[in-house]
């Protein structure tokens, strides 16, 4: 199948590192391969892939921590958790970034750098879900094999999204 693909470099998932190299060597052999989701939060990394693919290689972030700077650092955007709960806010500070308005966008991404964390307070997609419910965007509720949101995280991730202005206190 001819359809285009973007590579999936999340090591926290895969237990496996795409390496630079081994992206421009996929990047060069697969016609098909036409960007990638970089989650590794090393910056030099972005830069090196830029450097390897060229531009016509679509970079995208997996880190929501380190997004801002990659995509301030030429990536082309991200595939972020945190657009789920403060996608308005992701949209503005993506906007700024890959225009290159270094201090308009590191100040949302400021704003929401709580999220960023708290997210990920347990493993995803717990907390986006509970905060979903929250939000009233989404049921109660959480299918096996995930586990409900621990009740000692609950005020932690319910301030990062009131301060993000994704819930009304």
């Amino acid at each position: 199948m001819d359809l285009p693909q973007i590579l999936y470099n999340v090591p926290g998932r895969t237990a496996c590192d795409l390496l630079p190299e081994t992206v421009a060597r996929l990047n060069d052999e697969v016609p098909q391969v036409i960007g990638i989701k970089e989650a590794t939060g090393e910056l030099a990394r972005g830069k090196q892939i830029r450097e390897l693919c060229g531009k016509g290689f679509a970079i995208y972030s997996g880190d929501d921590a380190t997004a801002c700077d990659l995509m301030l650092g030429g990536a082309n955007g991200t595939i972020s958790v945190t657009a789920n709960v403060a996608p308005g806010k992701m949209v503005a500070m993506c906007k700024k970034a890959v225009k290159g308005e270094r201090e308009a966008a590191e100040a949302l991404d400021k704003e929401l750098a709580p999220l960023h964390r708290d997210l990920f307070i347990e493993s995803n997609p717990i907390p986006v879900k509970w905060a979903l419910q929250q939000m009233g965007r989404i049921p109660p509720g959480i299918r096996l094999p995930l586990t409900p949101f621990a009740a000692e995280h609950h005020a932690a991730l319910r301030a990062s999204l009131v301060s993000a202005g994704a819930l009304a206190e």
